[in-house]
């Protein structure tokens, strides 16, 4: 547990995978892969029609990537070995053949961001400011780029990928698309996740995936797109501007 977790739960056609890590469910390379093999398996699970993707604990929804694993990475193959991880979370949603729903009770950082964009439907609370540090460490919103840029457009995704310290409240980020809704109590969120993805385990499975590949027309490279993105990102990230600045962030943080 102190690694973190993923773990999926079936009942009633829904399929809840909920990830979480002690660091404010910032996410090392085990827990994206495991969280990209947990959304395929469910998505292979007849009896599934639809997934919720779900975070635990009182803090973040996502921090984005460990600070601690991008520290240790020393070599460019290493780099990109990371950040696909990100990418096989991003394409696993969008190969999915259920819609996935995303639950955001709290902040969304960098990959977290990504995460939320590539939901099909994403219900938020109010709490949940979003931005896309990326920038301030040296990198960029490179390998979950695609995703948050087809959720919220060129420009407002622009303008967060180049503002990396500024937050973005939720109420922003439901008028670019981000979120579909926002609520003000987790209660009021738990029964509108819970009650669009009952809605959905009644519907035929095969329409849904019909209209979920009409939804995601157009991205049918994001294989080897967010493969080469994953690529800069492990380059970048192992400048000294990089190590010195998640030095300083971790600093802080104490």
């Amino acid at each position: 547990m102190d690694n973190g977790y993923v773990k999926t739960d079936i009942a009633e056609g829904i399929a809840t995978v909920t990830f979480h890590h002690p660091k404010s469910n910032s996410l090392p390379g085990t827990i994206l892969r495991a969280m990209a093999q947990a959304i395929e398996d469910a998505g292979k699970d007849p009896e599934v029609r639809v997934i919720v993707l779900r975070s635990e604990g009182g803090k973040a929804f996502c921090a984005g990537a460990s600070f601690d694993e991008l520290l240790a990475i020393d070599d460019a193959d290493t780099g990109r070995e990371f950040f696909s991880g990100f990418a096989l979370v991003i394409n696993a949603i969008r190969k999915a053949p259920v819609f996935v729903i995303g639950r955001v009770h709290s902040k969304a950082v960098g990959g977290g961001v990504g995460l939320a964009a590539a939901c099909d439907i994403t219900y938020a609370h109010e709490s949940a400011s979003a931005r896309l540090s990326e920038l301030a460490i040296g990198i960029g919103p490179f390998v979950v780029g695609p995703a948050v840029e087809r959720k919220v457009g060129h420009g407002p995704f622009t303008l967060m990928s180049t503002t990396p310290a500024t937050w973005r409240s939720a109420a922003w980020c439901q008028l670019h698309g981000l979120y579909a809704e926002v609520f003000g109590l987790h209660a009021e969120l738990d029964n509108a996740v819970l009650g669009h993805a009952r809605e959905l385990a009644g519907y035929s499975r095969d329409a849904m995936t019909e209209l979920k590949r009409v939804a995601w027309l157009g991205t049918e490279l994001w294989d080897e797109l967010l493969a080469e993105r994953a690529v800069v990102s492990g380059r970048l990230v192992l400048s000294d501007f990089t190590s010195q600045a998640i030095a300083a962030f971790k600093e802080a943080r104490k």
